[in-house]
């Protein structure tokens, strides 16, 4: 098997490193804290902050997501690995303006162990830190088991209204309210076509055929519900669609939606754009109207060919959240702009 060719310096070294350049891409805007935290420069005083963080090695999130009207910090672990307690509790000290804090990661069990002891260490210096996990992953586990469920590329419109919330409510309550509402108002599902890898070793992740999908895999490689056979953009997309229709958030004709179209790596912009032709159209026939689309590698895995829909209900409040300017190196939205009469 040939090894996966990367434009990198020491392999150990990449999770730090990239933080580095991730610090510089955002000249000057976010700063670099502790070890392994990106942080806002200037976070207002006063209010409940959002802190996001896991696993390096899918650039641009979560690390990329720190911006304004978005997350105020992030912990950064090792490539596809938590980030330890004492990074966490880096983040929270740094983030925190005296209305707590609130956690906001995927569903993962490092993660939630290394996140919780970081909430604890934090309680230990006065510090008040609630948690939301993303579980937005339809095929890891059925409805009845929600809280099982894997975190993934539903995280970016789920921290995008995050952070609208945090920008704009006063009290760490009504921050994880509007979380819990954003979270469980998205669905994602994903496929996979080809390994990711890891630097460190230089070998892919997993292994699949030629003529197959994985359905359901993971950002990470998890096992997915099985293999299907490779297909065409129209007959991935119905199929992908139906099983969040299938799920336990109801969709009705009128609903409004953002829908994300992402890339887990190398999938091309030129399929993402042909899948989302097709999506749409089913969407349209649903009688749901988009609100907002999102295309592009933002919840990647290195090299992993394969894409992942997700689709978030919008209410009053949500859609005033989302409608929110925002920008970071990851995602940015500009103010909607109104047509001259």
């Amino acid at each position: 098997m040939p090894k996966i060719k990367k434009i990198i310096n020491d392999p150990n070294a990449c999770a730090a490193e990239l933080l580095d350049g991730l610090v510089e891409a955002y000249d000057g805007e976010a700063i670099k804290v502790g070890r392994g935290c990106i942080v806002m420069a200037n976070i207002r005083d006063n209010k409940p902050a959002l802190l996001i963080g896991g696993g390096s090695g899918h650039e641009p999130i979560y690390h990329g997501l720190v911006g304004h009207n978005l997350a105020d910090g992030a912990a950064c672990g090792d490539i596809f690995a938590a980030p330890p307690p004492d990074i966490v509790l880096e983040g929270t000290q740094a983030v925190n303006r005296g209305k707590g804090v609130l956690y906001l990661y995927g569903n993962y069990a490092g993660d939630v162990m290394n996140f919780d002891i970081g909430a604890e260490l934090a309680a230990e210096e006065g510090i008040e830190v609630r948690t939301v996990l993303i579980c937005d992953d339809v095929c890891s586990a059925p409805p009845d088991r929600k809280q099982d469920r894997r975190g993934i590329a539903g995280l970016v419109p789920i921290v995008k209204l995050a952070g609208a919330a945090a920008a704009t409510v006063d009290s760490l309550d009504e921050l994880e309210r509007l979380t819990i509402k954003a979270r469980d108002n998205t669905r994602s599902v994903g496929v996979s076509m080809a390994p990711g890898s890891i630097p460190a070793t230089g070998k892919p992740t997993f292994e699949i055929g030629d003529d197959e999908i994985g359905l359901g895999m993971g950002i990470h490689g998890e096992k997915g519900v099985g293999l299907i056979p490779l297909g065409t953009a129209d007959e991935l997309a119905p199929m992908l669609l139906d099983l969040i229709f299938k799920d336990d958030l109801a969709f009705a004709a009128g609903d409004e939606v953002v829908l994300f179209v992402n890339s887990l790596g190398s999938t091309t912009m030129m399929e993402l754009l042909i899948i989302n032709r097709k999506v749409k159209a089913l969407l349209r026939e649903k009688g749901l109207k988009v609100h907002d689309t999102i295309i592009g590698p933002l919840v990647t895995c290195q090299e992993m060919a394969g894409i992942s829909l997700s689709l978030t209900k919008l209410d009053p409040e949500l859609k005033a959240l989302w409608d929110l300017s925002c920008a970071s190196v990851c995602y940015t939205k500009a103010d909607t702009c109104q047509t001259p009469a």
